[in-house]
């Protein structure tokens, strides 16, 4: 048996979301109260996990902070990630909470209807972040320098104290919401001007408190909100990078759409690993909108 071995040096952390995914997909339009064929997946999934696999699939090594019970739902999902060259050092192993899930059903119209059950990963608050603290990875005196993936699945508490931690000071963060309805989780980090924000249209909208008809606008309104740096998708129309010194506005790629779960993710991760490599402004935007058409197009990734 040819035994997996585990990268040791992480050049970028994930922290948030790290479960298994359970996705419904038909093939046809679904409304409230359809009941249609299609395929039922299981897949290791969640925000952080989502990006942590697409950095992976561009050559960077992602270490994992969350929690994963000690199920034996956890134990397969560790292995999965260990065989996805990701790093699982780090990771808190509980014997009290299970290992978290998200189910989702979707037609060809797009999502219909998610649930998320990521309570474990709330009720372990800081602990997923000792390894920032301890040495492991870093200290308060001597914080972990590299570029850190944040998800807004963690407690509006925790990442308020995220936006305040020394830990974090020297870090590149890049914080995504997980959901619209976590998108106002984000608000430490917008009025704090802390990190690059990525958004779609609606969740700008919601930190904006205002309603958007384009990217670019929406952008700009959460500049002017106090973004430091901030990526608006929305969905096939456009996405913009901006900051005070620059705005870019791009058009995605057109495909036929084949999925949507993950799709942000994988736009994030693709624009970070592209700055990684050295792209910058317009070539990274265009990089992450061409790696978020082909996997909404089904398409593999690379």
């Amino acid at each position: 048996m040819t035994q997996t071995i585990q990268p040791s040096s992480p050049n970028i952390l994930c922290i948030g979301s790290v479960l298994w995914d359970i996705i419904g997909r038909s093939p046809m339009e679904m409304r409230r109260g359809s009941d249609m064929p299609g395929r039922i997946s299981r897949l290791p999934g969640g925000v952080a996990m989502n990006i942590a696999m697409t950095l992976a699939r561009f050559g960077l090594t992602p270490s994992l902070l969350s929690t994963v019970g000690r199920d034996d739902e956890g134990d397969e999902l560790v292995a999965a990630c260990t065989r996805l060259g990701l790093i699982t050092d780090h990771l808190y192993r509980s014997d009290d909470l299970p290992t978290d899930r998200y189910m989702a059903v979707e037609g060809a119209n797009g999502l219909i209807a998610a649930i998320a059950d990521a309570h474990s990963l709330e009720a372990a608050g800081d602990k997923i972040l000792k390894p920032l603290h301890d040495g492991s990875l870093g200290t308060a005196e001597t914080p972990y320098a590299g570029p850190i993936a944040l998800d807004g699945n963690l407690t509006l508490s925790l990442l308020d104290d995220i936006a305040n931690d020394p830990a974090f000071s020297a870090a590149d963060l890049r914080i995504a919401p997980a959901s619209p309805g976590k998108a106002e989780r984000l608000r430490p980090f917008l009025t704090r001007n802390r990190g690059t924000l990525y958004v779609n249209l609606e969740e700008a909208g919601l930190l904006c408190q205002a309603e958007f008809s384009d990217s670019a606008t929406a952008a700009q309104a959460m500049l002017d909100r106090g973004a430091r740096r901030v990526l608006v998708t929305d969905g096939g129309s456009s996405a913009t990078e901006a900051s005070p010194q620059s705005l870019i506005t791009l058009v995605p790629p057109r495909v036929t759409v084949a999925r949507v779960t993950g799709a942000g993710d994988t736009f994030m991760a693709a624009h970070i690993a592209a700055e990684t490599r050295g792209d910058t402004g317009e070539n990274a935007l265009a990089s992450a909108l061409k790696a978020a058409a082909t996997y909404v197009s089904g398409e593999p990734p690379l």
